[in-house]
């Protein structure tokens, strides 16, 4: 029997119930399109279309050009320099929440200024929740990235933030390796934590480096507390910029009489004479994600992809499933 409802004389109406089928749309910033891309092909659907406009005097402008109303949107886009990789993503998150998404989900896979996360001296600024304001301010209603410089920045946020970790990629490629007498290393006192993490997940020996800056990205002095001679060490870290103390580590590791020295780093920033330290430094081979695209390829530089890693856990988050089982440690 229909429902009908009757108003007025002689009239009547089939009531209207109307369904809203929350969508995942995925859409990509400039400056990380082939990552973008990549997640989009592993999630299983398209990048959505949207135009990327720069005015004469370089001022940046973003449209989507597809209906995103009650949609689920997640706006990919590393924040490294320049700056406007950081102001283009506030404006595609502004812009969706303007045009009336459900969900605004800032996908950062590698979360610029993260190094500023404290006062390290007398009147400096906190760039790293002064960065954290401004992405909820502009719409976004969650966070999603990976291996934060310093963990506690996820406590700057007032909106949900997925912590992603390259250790789940990271973990079996060494496995892969086979190497005997395997040890790892932190390149600083303060990467101990996550060297422990991965030693005791490898069963493996660990070492610390110790290192004195005169200033920053200036390594002045470095020694090591840890067994060195004969074994094969693979230093972890979660960047790196100049490589200044990736490489004196490991020529001061191969001087002690280290079998072999590789480099684990999620972020490859990569800047300054970088290439060149890398390639002249004893460093046997530099692991590293595609967060941030490589400037130059270089034979000692390996790539490997974490698109498979975050399609699944935006698989996940839409689903409202828990994404802890992504996560070795």
């Amino acid at each position: 029997m229909k429902n009908i409802v009757k108003t007025g004389k002689n009239r009547t109406f089939a009531p209207l119930f109307y369904k809203m089928e929350t969508d995942v749309r995925l859409f990509s910033g400039s400056a990380t399109n082939t990552l973008a891309e990549a997640i989009s092909k592993a999630y299983g659907k398209e990048l959505g279309k949207m135009a990327h406009y720069r005015f004469s005097d370089g001022e940046i402008q973003v449209s989507y050009d597809e209906s995103i109303r009650g949609q689920s949107v997640f706006a990919i886009q590393s924040t490294m320099p320049p700056s406007d990789n950081l102001m283009e993503l506030l404006l595609m998150l502004d812009a969706a929440k303007r045009a009336s998404a459900q969900d605004v989900v800032a996908v950062i896979p590698y979360f610029g200024y993260a190094r500023q996360d404290r006062k390290d001296q007398p009147r400096v600024a906190i760039g790293a929740k002064m960065v954290a304001d401004m992405l909820a301010l502009a719409g976004a209603t969650r966070v999603m990235t990976m291996d934060l410089h310093a963990d506690q920045i996820q406590g700057f946020f007032n909106i949900p933030v997925d912590h992603l970790y390259a250790s789940s990629i990271f973990l079996p490629y060494i496995q892969s390796l086979n190497l005997e007498h395997l040890t790892i290393a932190a390149p600083d006192m303060g990467g101990s934590k996550r060297a422990n993490a991965y030693a005791k997940h490898l069963k493996s020996e660990i070492v610390i480096c110790y290192k004195q800056r005169t200033k920053a990205n200036v390594v002045d002095h470095m020694t090591a507390i840890g067994e060195i001679e004969g074994r094969n060490i693979i230093l972890v870290d979660d960047l790196v910029d100049t490589g200044g103390t990736l490489c004196k580590a490991a020529d001061m590791m191969m001087e002690r009489g280290a079998l072999s020295v590789r480099a684990l780093c999620t972020h490859a920033i990569l800047s300054g004479k970088a290439y060149e330290n890398i390639e002249k430094s004893k460093l046997l081979e530099l692991i590293v994600t595609d967060t941030i695209p490589l400037k130059q390829q270089s034979p000692k530089i390996k790539v490997l992809s974490v698109a498979e890693l975050f399609a699944k856990v935006i698989h996940s988050i839409q689903h409202h499933e828990s994404i802890s089982s992504n996560f070795i440690m």
